[in-house]
């Protein structure tokens, strides 16, 4: 499978570093998401097309952590 790294983005967070991976390949675009925890690494594949409402859900979420707080 040839895939393209289109977008990338890193994310600190105490001991975990989170990756975010714009991809294409023949079959679409995907977010690949990472985490490596002391080089354990975990890792989704979310389709491009769906990212509006994994954003709407994530924003929701945070705003109930938020009033938490």
């Amino acid at each position: 499978m040839d895939t393209d790294l289109l977008h990338t983005e890193k994310i600190l967070a105490d001991r975990k570093t989170f990756y975010l991976d714009l991809k294409q390949n023949s079959r679409g675009m995907v977010v690949k998401i990472t985490e490596d925890v002391g080089g354990n690494r975990d890792t989704i594949m979310v389709p491009a097309e769906i990212l509006g409402d994994l954003i709407a859900a994530l924003s929701d979420i945070k705003a109930t952590a938020d009033e938490q707080e």
